[in-house]
């Protein structure tokens, strides 16, 4: 095999994981009624609050794969404000981060009455992230100046602006993440100086009776890279009685961007491909997610997928606050 296949893979698993060193990497837990995760300005986009646990692994036969777990809640304060924490663990091999951010939302109401949801918000978090490269059981015959032989721990402060439209079925969200566009000071030779990274998704939530559907794209670009990808996504939805509605749905991540390769003779190029179903139930205040994702393409670091759990609890609405629609990011 060609030098250049184990590169192509090397590449590959930058372009599916590398996101985890640059704050919370943006996966499909969104898809689980999760878009504060990704935007602040949906902290307190409803008149009660949510709680979100997910729990997300790759590769269980690779050791020190890669692994994310995030809590996070959010709830309205006042007629106008909404307020929200993000915690979160992410472990890539030796190199890890945990952080924390702290929300605060303002949504505008354009007309209607309260139950009409057709809201303009605004939102700013702001948070540390600790940092750290475990250098500890790198060994070398020689010494290598460049490696310390402990455990290298630094801290960052970040923050994320977000502006999100609401009006119905109809939602439409851009966000910019780590705008100051600092990072870690953790290696000698090279340090990224720019983890600013550019979000914009929209979806629409189609039919009113037990049975829907909701197609949604998400956008993100990288900055420093200028890696970009595109999310399409679709889910439906049946209720199955007042209080019970069972979900699933697929999405379809792509890079815009691939790697070339040179195999047999053959020159080729292959981009990031990740295939992700995904279900979910809701019983009452109660969620529960799982989705799965899937590598395709010839070149892939393991045949093993990404496996992620959401567990969330809605706390705080009444019924006759609700709006008035099929939106369940709010409702």
């Amino acid at each position: 095999m060609n030098k250049l296949i184990p590169t192509l893979a090397i590449l590959l698993l930058f372009f599916g994981t590398t996101k985890a060193q640059e704050g919370i990497p943006v996966y499909f837990d969104y898809l689980a009624d999760n878009y504060y995760l990704v935007y602040p300005s949906m902290a307190g986009i409803g008149e009660g609050g949510k709680i979100r646990l997910t729990a997300r692994k790759q590769w269980f036969n690779v050791d020190e794969a890669p692994s994310l777990q995030t809590l996070n809640a959010n709830f309205r304060v006042g007629g106008k404000s909404g307020i929200g924490f993000i915690l979160f663990n992410d472990a890539n091999g030796y190199h890890s981060q945990t952080g924390f951010k702290g929300t605060y939302a303002h949504h505008l109401q354009l007309g209607g009455d309260f139950r009409t949801l057709n809201q303009l918000s605004f939102g700013l978090s702001a948070g540390v992230i600790l940092s750290s490269l475990d250098e500890s059981e790198f060994i070398s015959i020689r010494q290598d100046p460049l490696v310390s032989g402990v455990k290298n721990t630094t801290s960052y402060f970040n923050t994320d602006l977000g502006v999100s439209y609401n009006f119905l079925e109809f939602y439409a969200h851009a966000a910019i993440l780590n705008l100051l566009g600092s990072g870690r000071d953790l290696y000698t030779l090279a340090e990224f100086d720019n983890l600013r990274r550019y979000l914009l998704s929209a979806g629409y939530v189609f039919g009113k009776g037990d049975f829907r559907i909701e197609p949604s794209t998400l956008f993100q670009m990288t900055d420093f890279t200028k890696e970009k990808t595109i999310d399409l996504n679709l889910k439906v939805y049946k209720d199955l009685n007042p209080t019970t509605t069972v979900w699933g749905g697929l999405s379809y991540r792509r890079s815009f961007d691939g790697a070339q390769f040179q195999q047999d003779g053959t020159f080729g190029e292959q981009r990031l491909q990740l295939f992700t179903p995904i279900v979910g139930v809701n019983i009452n205040r109660f969620l529960f997610s799982y989705n799965y994702s899937y590598q395709s393409g010839d070149i892939r670091f393991d045949n093993g997928g990404f496996h992620q759990i959401t567990l969330g609890y809605d706390f705080g609405k009444q019924e006759e606050k609700r709006y008035n629609c099929y939106c369940p990011a709010a409702n």
